[in-house]
């Protein structure tokens, strides 16, 4: 397999745009993959004009960056893996009372592991991304580890908790050491037409960021079962909740319920369809249990362990303690109580220097 040869996930963007454009500068034969991963008229929600990642505005865009360096570019159909391994989970964890993180399960089963087949099939080795993070390898331990990104308010490891040791062994990520103001100063001096292009802030297939109409959409029928459950403060009803898809742990808005002081949900207990809520005391949590974890820069963890632990992408990191780990699940005690755990999303544990040790599923809450 040609390992000067690679695939950039040109998504339209001016991170990916730099990606191909710094990989074509240093000598790699670049092959720029846009990825097409669903559409409009299928996920609705649709804007008066269409933009974003998989819109024509994107493509073109993306072809745009690549005739200017003179990179084949193709767009590929990856909607049907797309629709069976994100949309799907998406929509299954949310009726289930959980709150997933769709770019997770995304990264790796589509970004990944269906891109890496199509470098197969064009004899490159190489995969890369425009997202803010860094591999390094590990000699001594024989591993592919993931690392911070210079970047600190741009990493985007935590959403790259799930990829395998083969898939990080043929992965580049160009812009590990660049700031995002550094990008976008390269891409004018490229002349690209991304240079200004804004970040996407919502996710990908739901444009209008509104989960309910999506939901609601999706599962028309099932969404008539599930409303009208109770909900609870302090062991007492207080009102009815319009269906378990459309909270999550820590909300405090739009609620339908007033006893005097702000309340968040607390819990969401699917199978006997209540939402309970609570002050936001009751959102402390120390006990964390981690589900379909995924070791990276390390092959295990210990009891006793000290590690940084991250719940959601915005957060900053708390200081926990490995209470149990196995291959496939771990517990942790935060050293100081950490507000609003949700079950869904993920949380992904760092050293002291940076590295991304693993990642899992928030399951249920202790």
């Amino acid at each position: 397999m040609n390992k000067n040869r690679v695939i950039v996930a040109m998504s339209g963007g001016v991170d990916s745009s730099v990606a191909a454009a710094l990989l074509h500068k240093q000598g790699y034969e670049v092959i720029g993959i846009t990825m097409k991963t669903w559409g409009f008229m299928e996920v609705g929600g649709a804007p008066k004009h269409e933009s974003g990642c998989c819109s024509l505005d994107a493509i073109f865009d993306a072809k745009n960056v690549a005739n200017k360096f003179n990179i084949p570019h193709y767009t590929v159909d990856f909607t049907a893996a797309f629709e069976k391994t994100v949309i799907e989970n998406f929509v299954d964890e949310y009726l289930h009372g959980r709150t997933p993180n769709p770019c997770v399960v995304c990264n790796r089963k589509i970004k990944w592991e269906e891109l890496l087949l199509k470098a197969d099939s064009l004899d490159a080795f190489f995969v890369a991304t425009g997202h803010y993070a860094k591999i390094d390898y590990n000699q001594t331990t024989d591993r592919y580890c993931i690392i911070n990104a210079k970047d600190g308010g741009k990493d985007q490891t935590y959403a790259l908790w799930g990829l395998t040791q083969d898939s990080l062994r043929r992965t580049l990520f160009p812009l590990a050491d660049f700031t995002k103001e550094e990008i976008r100063k390269l891409a004018a001096e490229y002349a690209l037409k991304t240079a200004n292009k804004p970040d996407s802030q919502e996710i990908c297939f739901v444009a209008d960021n509104n989960y309910e109409r999506f939901l609601r959409e999706r599962t028309p029928d099932l969404m008539k079962n599930i409303s009208g459950g109770d909900l609870i403060y302090k062991g007492e009803k207080v009102g009815e909740h319009r269906g378990i898809p459309f909270y999550t742990i820590g909300q405090r808005r739009g609620l339908g319920v007033a006893v005097g002081k702000p309340v968040y949900v607390k819990n969401i207990d699917y199978d006997s369809n209540i939402i309970e809520i609570g002050d936001k005391v009751d959102l402390d949590e120390e006990l964390l249990i981690a589900e379909d974890v995924n070791y990276v820069s390390v092959d295990n963890l210990n009891a006793g362990d000290i590690v940084t632990a991250k719940i959601r992408y915005s957060d900053r990191g708390s200081p926990a303690q490995i209470i149990r780990a196995d291959d496939k699940n771990f517990s942790l005690k935060f050293i100081s109580p950490k507000t609003a755990v949700t079950p869904g999303q993920s949380v992904v544990l760092y050293d002291s220097e940076g590295y991304l040790l693993a990642g899992g599923i928030i399951g249920k809450r202790k």
